[in-house]
């Protein structure tokens, strides 16, 4: 029997499950699909800073970002690129809201050298004249989100003891075991699995397998379209590139479309295109329009991208809470049940600390930060 059941194999449940076998518990892994096969393996990998406001989720967001550095100094194998982000404005009003924000954060922890129009090409040569400048923030990265998942797993698997982390795929939970109010496992189409004490790592789906429990976690798809292109003979983008829209779009309740131009290079040569948003249920139905946006959006910024072939396109469901705050800790409502869903676009960026923090609480030691702002009880009826 393991101490801990985590259900989800995206990067979220393998930070979970990873900084859990560290902390000396045995944990079982289950996912109904592969690892890495939901909205992980949908992300850019973004590592970031520099699109958070000051509060409990750049506080989160630093820890994650010392921790992810960590995991690439002693776990490596997923492509870590402490590249920076590079925010740029189009108008000097916009360029002026950039660094007002960027002091703020400043103060919090977070680095960021503000960039006038005329070094901008100093940074990144290829982008479009005519800019009114950006803001430079060296803490943000990129991991490879799909490696990183598989290397955590495999990296608890391994080093922690014989049997201190296992994976099962292909296994459906489809509902909780309980000692009177107590979770003490789940029930799956694989048969039961008891547990000390269950992690719902689900992401997108974390909302359902929280009423399975009982419980009510309004966690809701929002639907992001990225652009891959043909890999590059040499390099283009040198940062994580977006326009200040990005961040307005982040932080937005629409439930309409709304794209802004985030662009940035991978390893293997390629460049990814985004970001798109919009609350569209689970329909992975591709959009032309909404490529063709995105992809002039890009060509706006980047104009050489202009005689590139896209390759290949895809969609992922980030996991949106009405709050833009994500679900960590135990439920009260349902003791032995952990949430660790809810992260929106920012889960890969986000996961290192959300499994720290959760395997603190597991282990039965205070969390290194305040979790009250984050608790799966904080949500009232009148969210849908």
């Amino acid at each position: 029997m393991p101490d801990i059941v985590v259900v989800g194999a995206g990067i979220v449940g393998a930070a979970c499950a990873y900084h859990a076998a560290r902390a000396g518990l045995d944990v079982e892994v289950v996912d109904r699909g592969p690892v890495a096969g939901g909205t992980t393996g949908a992300g850019e990998g973004n590592v970031l800073v520099s699109d958070k406001e000051p509060g409990p989720e750049l506080d989160l967001a630093l820890l994650s970002n010392r921790l992810w550095r960590d995991l690439a100094d002693h776990v490596g194998g997923f492509e870590f690129e402490a590249k920076g982000g590079l925010v740029v404005a189009e108008t000097a009003e916009t360029l002026r809201g950039l660094t007002a924000a960027a002091a703020l954060t400043g103060k919090r922890g977070v680095e960021h050298v503000t960039v006038t129009a005329d070094e901008l090409s100093d940074y990144e040569p290829h982008l479009a004249e005519g800019l009114a400048g950006g803001v430079l923030y060296p803490q943000d990265a990129q991991v490879h989100p799909m490696l990183a998942a598989a290397r955590l797993l495999r990296r608890g698997a391994g080093s922690f003891g014989a049997g201190a982390l296992a994976v099962r795929t292909g296994v459906t939970v489809t509902g909780f075991l309980r000692d009177g109010d107590r979770v003490t496992g789940v029930r799956t189409d694989r048969g039961d699995i008891l547990a000390g004490a269950v992690v719902n790592a689900a992401g997108t789906w974390g909302g359902e397998l929280a009423a399975l429990a009982g419980v009510r976690v309004p966690v809701l798809p929002r639907r992001g379209f990225v652009l891959v292109t043909e890999p590059l003979d040499r390099p283009l983008v040198r940062h994580k590139v977006y326009t200040a829209a990005y961040v307005t779009a982040v932080a937005s309740d629409s439930a309409g479309l709304e794209t802004s131009a985030v662009v940035e290079g991978t390893p293997a040569g390629t460049v990814l295109i985004g970001a798109s948003r919009e609350r569209a249920g689970f329909d992975r139905a591709l959009s032309v329009p909404v490529l063709g946006r995105l992809a002039a959006q890009a060509v706006a910024l980047f104009p050489a991208l202009a005689g590139r072939r896209v390759i290949r396109a895809y969609c992922g469901f980030r996991p949106y809470c009405p709050d833009h705050l994500p679900v960590i800790g135990e439920d009260p409502r349902a003791p032995g049940l952990y949430h660790a869903c809810g992260h929106e676009g920012a889960g890969i960026g986000l996961a290192p600390a959300t499994g720290h923090l959760i395997a603190q609480l597991l282990a039965g030691h205070r969390p290194d930060l305040d979790l009250a702002p984050f608790r799966p009880d904080r949500f009232g009826e009148e969210h849908p």
